[in-house]
């Protein structure tokens, strides 16, 4: 066992919203990041081994040849207690949606594992409680990185989705959602534990930006971006639900170099290396 590991089973035994006096050595924590932190640091050479991508969309195609393949495809349904019910995808894509997903981060992240769990119908159909079930599930599995280019705008769903986001945050699992494409309120991209993308015209997959004025916290590219779809083919496709899983895909290539790094961290780092910030610009 490291000294990492120690700390934290020593951290587990102290309550989560206080702390006695004289504990102060339990919770000492070595300082993962560097003075400086450049992309050479951050995800150089990287390649996304050993990190569990999550594609929640609908489903994806794991024969098309951008995708080369998935860890594991599940569909996800609601029983009658409104509890998620996981059973293998035979069905693949739906719609096209998440393979183009997962064409991207594959891209990007070539080694990354890919999960798919399908939440989408046909003609990107849905509900909300099988969304909500969906990110349960994803929440409960454990994944490194979760990938939501979807959202809804019934508020009804928005509290039980931020206790879901918060749930992510506080299991170490980094959730990437995409902000809607029309001026109007959705969830969960908009709530601080989520990391909410938004696309840039730029062509570079690695080019991405911090917004300086928030709730939207990144731009990557996603306008008129080919990506795969249906039938082994490709479209070409603007949105912000093609910008997402670009984030998604460096957030895996940071945490397979830097296994420890929690969400906030991770954050930190996407902000550090970003293209218009003075730490990411000469790397």
């Amino acid at each position: 066992m490291d000294m990492w590991s120690h700390q934290a089973d020593e951290i587990d035994e102290l309550p989560a919203w206080s702390m006695a006096a004289g504990a102060e050595s339990l919770i000492e924590i070595e300082n993962p990041l560097p003075q400086r932190i450049d992309r050479e640091w951050a995800f150089g050479g990287a390649t996304g081994e050993g990190v569990k991508v999550c594609i929640l969309d609908s489903g994806v195609d794991a024969e098309h040849p951008l995708v080369n393949g998935v860890t594991r495809a599940l569909t996800i349904a609601v029983d009658e207690r409104g509890a998620p019910v996981a059973e293998e995808d035979s069905a693949g894509d739906a719609c096209g949606h998440g393979t183009a997903c997962a064409g991207i981060v594959r891209a990007i992240a070539p080694d990354a594992e890919i999960h798919s769990a399908r939440v989408l119908g046909a003609g990107f159909s849905g509900s909300g409680r099988v969304l909500l079930a969906g990110l349960r599930w994803a929440v409960a599995e454990g994944f490194d990185v979760i990938n939501m280019s979807l959202s809804t705008t019934k508020r009804e769903f928005a509290e039980s989705l931020r206790e879901l986001a918060d749930s992510a945050y506080f299991k170490r699992t980094v959730l990437v959602a995409s902000a809607h494409n029309m001026p109007v309120e959705s969830f969960p991209w908009r709530f601080a534990s989520v990391i909410s993308v938004a696309s840039h015209e730029e062509k570079d997959p690695l080019c991405f930006y911090v917004n300086p004025r928030p709730p939207v916290e990144f731009f990557a590219r996603g306008v008129d971006v080919e990506v795969a779809w249906t039938a082994g083919g490709t479209i070409r496709a603007t949105g912000n639900s093609f910008a997402t899983p670009c984030i998604s895909a460096i957030a895996a290539l940071i945490l397979s170099k830097h296994r420890r790094l929690t969400p906030f961290q991770l954050k930190t780092v996407l902000y550090l290396t970003a293209t218009n910030v003075a730490a990411g610009v000469d790397a």
